[in-house]
């Protein structure tokens, strides 16, 4: 396809005043032929960008590695761009839109000379679903073209759904010299617009993903009436053949991919259990008008993270990325095949790390700090049509009716297995004032504890204050509303082992969990709120004793105060004094119970 044919004149002349900064040497744009993806796939082939991979154990697999200094969300240099400073909150970057644009067409200004510049139209959701958005990529980086092909529903059907004057947004990104001096993402949210320039990392780089899907989006869903939430989308099917679905946020890196593609423990299996996969990070929800909150994936790939997967932990997402692969900044074996660290088999005896440098295990630098094969943040692309427990509902436009929230993060101590919130205020004080180890997904020190409401912290494209009052308000739109809870597969013991065996064993709690939703089980109640009994979890086949239990359902009333103070002076010193009054009032409520007590 031609830039002058396509249909939308704002559109062609945006592609114009892009090219007219960039002065790329051609535009293509990319129609989402197979065809297509394969000229594209040879040329990054040709210039270094991929590496084709042993094609016999990595069919239609390929390697990418990224600039060492390019290998996370870079949250500093991350803004929200609005008018007024405010509309952006206190847990943003922010930066005027004016500033914003001088700066990155400074940098942005001939970077494509000698590039193609190459147009991406793309939904997120189904096409033509009205949970669905519009996106349109422009970019120089053929790794962003190839992953965009992937995680998106990318062509010309979008174009033609697109129509001549159809709503987009605008996604401008480049390269650049990827000098971390000059990076910059840059999200206009009145606008509708983003810029990246300077990032080839997935999440930076892949606008339909945290840029569009969730800044942008969790901006237009308060001014439209939904909600944009950084949450996995399942199914569970119980033995009574009834599919109960559940959303769940956790911060990067703590377990939702695992979660949402777990396989049913062997006892499970025998009783009817299934897990249908919907969606692994993100999710749209909208009130619908039976009352009830129904979902989608806007998604259509996987972007997971490598190390610790392996058959035991996923098996699913180990089958799903088994052929047409993008890996990023894992170990590359002499037999062109991809290692990580906490994958299957034996550790290999040489080969290229992640920064292309010779490896073998034990290999330490000058500071004899032992050198990794793979980046912890290593990724995975891969066709989500490809997981073995996705549902056929995936692509339906309506979505899917959503019973229960969970929303968790990786505490060793304080937080129990589970536990329900009251009522859908309740709820989403627990969902404001989650906290979670930090993960090597972002760029602070790993192992750090930080509050991160909704696990949208990073990802929430106004002030934060205001997004909780929009979740609130939500709640008296919905009838009835999703039951709440928080989980914690990550508590330790005193000697800082797991208490908990996680994985596929989830659903144990899930179970406890969808009967609760479905009024079949009766609970305790606790200062914390709802939790199951010492007999209430499945435990057939798992070799875990009382006083385990016990300890993973444990509230230390002590560390839940020291707790409360920290909760407090997050509320008030990062979120400001525009937190809504029902958040404090379901804070003094708690501490109050846990005076009681």
């Amino acid at each position: 396809m031609k830039l002058d044919e396509i249909k939308h004149e704002g559109l062609r002349r945006w592609i114009w005043q892009m090219a007219a900064m960039c002065e790329p040497k051609d535009i293509v744009i990319v129609d989402g032929s197979d065809a297509q993806r394969e000229e594209i796939i040879q040329l990054a082939l040709r210039n270094g960008d991929l590496i084709k991979l042993n094609q016999d154990k990595h069919p239609g697999c390929y390697y990418h590695r990224s600039n060492s200094g390019d290998v996370a969300r870079t949250e500093q240099l991350t803004f929200i761009c609005t008018q007024d400073k405010y509309q952006a909150g206190p847990t943003n970057n922010w930066m005027s839109p004016q500033e914003a644009r001088d700066r990155a067409t400074g940098i942005f200004s001939r970077s494509m000379r000698n590039r193609v510049m190459y147009v991406i139209p793309f939904s997120m959701g189904p096409i033509g679903s009205q949970f669905s958005k519009i996106g349109v990529q422009i970019t120089d980086s053929l790794y962003v073209v190839i992953n965009m092909m992937i995680m998106t529903r990318a062509g010309s059907a979008v174009l033609d759904a697109l129509g001549y004057k159809g709503e987009f947004t605008r996604c401008m990104h480049g390269l650049a010299s990827l000098d971390p001096e000059r990076r910059l993402i840059l999200h206009f949210p009145q606008d509708n617009e983003i810029w990246s320039v300077g990032s080839g990392y997935g999440g930076n780089a892949l606008l339909g993903k945290k840029c569009l899907a969730l800044r942008i989006a969790s901006y237009q869903a308060r001014q439209e009436g939904w909600l944009a939430e950084h949450m996995l989308l399942m199914g569970i099917e119980s033995p009574s053949g009834q599919i109960t679905y559940i959303a769940a946020a956790f911060p990067s890196a703590c377990g939702k991919t695992n979660l949402a593609m777990l396989i049913p423990p062997e006892g499970f299996k025998a009783k009817g259990y299934r897990i249908f996969t919907i969606g692994d990070d993100i999710t749209w929800l909208r009130v619908n008008t039976d009352g009830q909150l129904w979902g989608i994936n806007p998604e259509a790939g996987m972007f997971g993270v490598a190390p610790g997967t392996n058959t035991q932990s996923n098996p699913n997402a180990m089958a799903t990325i088994g052929k047409n692969t993008i890996f990023t900044n894992t170990l590359l074996k002499p037999d062109y095949t991809v290692w990580w660290e906490g994958c299957d088999g034996e550790t290999p005896a040489s080969g290229v790390n992640w920064q292309g440098l010779p490896w073998y295990p034990g290999l330490r630098d000058a500071d004899n700090k032992l050198i990794l094969g793979a980046h912890p943040n290593s990724r995975f692309t891969a066709p989500l049509s490809q997981c073995p427990s996705v549902s056929r509902r995936i692509e339906q436009p309506q979505g899917v009716p959503i019973s229960a929230i969970i929303f968790g993060g990786r505490r060793a101590t304080v937080t129990p297995l589970v536990y329900e919130a009251f009522n859908w205020e309740h709820g989403v004080y627990i969902g404001a004032t989650t906290s979670s180890e930090v993960t090597a997904a972002q760029t602070q020190g790993i192992g750090d504890l930080r509050f991160d409401p909704m696990a949208m912290l990073p990802f929430c494209g106004y002030n934060l204050a205001d997004y909780l009052s929009h979740w609130l308000r939500t709640g008296e739109r919905l009838n009835p509303a999703p039951k709440i809870f928080h989980v914690n597969w990550f508590r330790k013991d005193e000697n800082g082992n797991f208490l908990w065996p996680g994985y596929g064993d989830n659903l144990r709690v899930l179970e406890w969990i969808i009967s609760r939703c479905n009024n079949k089980i009766e609970a305790q109640k606790t200062a914390i709120g709802f939790m199951p009994g010492p007999n209430d979890l499945d435990l057939t086949g798992l070799n875990i004793d009382p006083e385990t239990m016990e300890k993973l359902l444990k509230i230390d009333k002590d560390l839940w105060l020291e707790e409360m103070d920290k909760r407090e002076k997050f509320l008030k010193e990062k979120l400001g004094n525009t937190v809504p009054v029902e958040i404090f009032q379901q804070h003094l409520l708690l501490k109050n119970r846990l005076n009681k007590n």
